[in-house]
């Protein structure tokens, strides 16, 4: 039950990005399934193995090739889709304990919770460029294909 509702908070909190953003129409419902996807993915990928970055690069993967997708097919940018997909993800509790241990001078939760955030913005970040290369390769050879079989 705890999953259902964390998974309807992580397609409101898309939505309301996406009013931020002055997405309308059906993109608004498209990032709300993208968020509610993008949090359903990284708790099963937690829950089976454990690791918050993994958990986090698998969730973005997953989601980015959804944004690439259905942008090409409602003709959109697909950074308007992506972004509110990715919010449910933004690592905001850890980020908060850090520097709350800073702040209180615990220097050594402080770095380990450091480490964390910096290994979850990573894979969030990597998950985005691997996407956005492997999307640019399969268009590329797309168009040489098209191209040999013309000429």
């Amino acid at each position: 039950m705890n999953e259902v509702l964390q998974t309807c908070m992580g397609m409101l909190g898309a939505v309301g990005f996406a009013v931020l953003f002055h997405v309308k129409g059906k993109k608004l419902i498209v990032a709300a399934v993208g968020g509610g996807l993008s949090w359903i993915v990284y708790l099963v990928v937690l829950e089976r193995y454990g690791d918050k970055a993994l958990g986090l690069l698998a969730s973005t993967v997953t989601v980015g090739l959804l944004a690439e997708i259905l942008a090409r097919v409602m003709k959109t940018p697909v950074t308007i889709l992506l972004v509110p997909m990715l919010i449910p993800l933004i690592p905001g509790s850890d980020l908060y304990y850090t520097t709350s241990y800073l702040v209180r001078g615990q220097t050594e939760e402080c770095a380990r919770s450091l480490d964390l955030v910096i290994r979850e913005a990573g894979a969030i970040a990597f998950g985005i460029i691997l996407v956005t290369c492997m999307v640019q390769v399969v268009l590329q050879l797309a168009n040489r294909l098209k191209t040999v079989k013309i000429g």
